[in-house]
């Protein structure tokens, strides 16, 4: 008698792990072979500060193993796809494949927004990435399920080639700089880039260019050139804006 109440929260758990697993599957057309790793890559912070006792894991860590994943495979595709393209060119593609805008998208065209937990209050401003995060934790939670050759396979099958159109990427070439001039002129509102860093790689230089709206800090960019640097500031601008 007194085992009934362990029983039954077992019964549950497990029924959990299985409505869990039909669902990644269903999305990713993989079986989980560790599902508590699918279940802490679907578990936003926020649920951390809902339920604050006690230790609960949540998918950050999962979050900056997948990114890295992430940019690996897609620098890999990029390097194969264009061999005679320079290293700008390389790198600015990939950072509109993998930047928190596309992210998002890719994870609401394929339905995981649908199984990440949050609080209730997660979905404002603050927690605008909460989608895209949760892509990245899910890259990450495959690559530790299943390796890395299947976590390839996933982002190339899966989320890149359905989902994101490259030669669009390539042959658009977004002026995001002008645009956020414009719409700052249109609102009465003193705008200025600024270089704020520069940072020797290797043989090339990273520049980190800073956004302002009337003296305020919007928006932070990096690229190899300052040009590069302020239209990638002014790319996060326009999507902390919401323009």
């Amino acid at each position: 008698m007194p085992f009934k109440p362990v029983t039954g929260f077992l019964s549950r758990l497990f029924s959990q792990d299985r409505a869990l697993s039909a669902a990644v599957k269903q999305i990713t057309g993989l079986e989980p072979q560790n599902v508590r790793l699918y279940r802490t890559a679907l578990t936003h912070t926020s649920v951390l500060k809902q339920t604050s006792a006690g230790r609960h894991e949540t998918n950050e860590r999962l979050e900056f193993l997948g990114d890295a994943i992430l940019g690996a495979v897609v620098a890999e595709f990029l390097y194969k796809k264009f061999p005679y393209k320079q290293e700008g060119f390389l790198t600015e593609i990939r950072s509109r494949i993998v930047n928190r805008e596309m992210l998002n998208s890719v994870a609401i065209r394929i339905g995981l927004n649908t199984l990440v937990k949050t609080d209730q209050g997660a979905n404002n401003f603050r927690y605008k990435s909460i989608n895209g995060n949760a892509l990245e934790a899910l890259v990450g939670a495959i690559y530790l399920d299943k390796g890395y050759k299947t976590t390839r396979r996933f982002i190339l099958d899966v989320l890149v080639k359905p989902h994101i159109d490259v030669h669009t990427l390539v042959t658009t070439t977004a002026n995001f700089k002008s645009k956020l001039i414009e719409w700052a002129q249109s609102q009465n509102k003193a705008i200025r880039f600024e270089i704020v860093n520069v940072k020797p790689q290797g043989n090339v230089t990273e520049f980190t260019s800073e956004v302002f709206l009337n003296d305020e800090p919007v928006a932070l960019g990096h690229g190899h050139s300052k040009k590069r640097a302020e239209q990638a500031a002014a790319e996060k601008a326009l999507q902390s804006l919401d323009i």
